[in-house]
């Protein structure tokens, strides 16, 4: 299995923050008008925002984050480390796609839309055979269990959306998972990799 190199966690630290702080941020520029219980962080990102410029940066080096994760992540298998940096390209079509400032937009939302069954899916396509011997993270279960998370996330923000209900939340639940589990599988496999190199090797008889 290759090496995945400790700058790797470098972008996979970096794409929660930038994210969660992007739109905090712009949240605040926006003010008491926006409800972020309700409007999706899209609505910052709109045209004529007053935290266009933060969100859309945010949603860009996102993506960043993920293209430069998918480059470092080597012990990942081929298909799901493709489908991360697709799902980075996704994130930065929708930081050049904004929503209107009169509402919602079909480019943006089929952008948006094909990012988060990207980076869904990319946790079970990246998992490896091998029991043991392979990161936890990269292995089946949790893999599947990943994928099976953030499926569900997205179904209820499709859900509170809807019913215009809770959809900022719901967003943001699927946005937080999607963003910290490339840090979760960098971790993994550099922990695993420390824990082979100090495993003592069995003397030659």
């Amino acid at each position: 299995m290759r090496p995945v190199p400790r700058w790797a966690l470098v972008p996979a630290g970096c794409a929660p923050v930038v994210l969660v702080g992007g739109w905090t941020t712009a949240a605040v520029l926006q003010g008491p008008s926006y409800d972020a219980v309700r409007q999706t962080i899209s609505v910052l990102a709109a045209y004529g925002a007053a935290g266009f410029w933060v969100m859309s940066g945010a949603l860009f080096a996102l993506g960043v984050c993920h293209l430069a994760t998918a480059w470092g992540l080597r012990a990942a298998a081929p298909a799901g480390r493709v489908t991360l940096a697709a799902g980075g390209v996704a994130a930065l079509v929708v930081a050049f796609v904004p929503t209107p400032s009169s509402g919602g937009s079909l480019r943006h939302g089929s952008v948006a839309a094909v990012g988060f069954a990207l980076l869904a899916l990319w946790p079970l396509l990246a998992a490896v055979r091998g029991g043991r011997a392979v990161p936890w993270a990269l292995r089946l279960g949790p893999a599947l269990a990943a994928t099976a998370s953030m499926g569900g996330a997205a179904l209820w923000f499709l859900v509170e959306t809807d019913r215009h209900g809770a959809a900022g939340v719901a967003e943001r639940l699927v946005t937080c998972l999607q963003s910290l589990w490339p840090l979760v599988v960098v971790v993994s496999c550099l922990h695993h990799q420390r824990a082979r190199t100090a495993r003592p090797r069995q003397p030659v008889r």
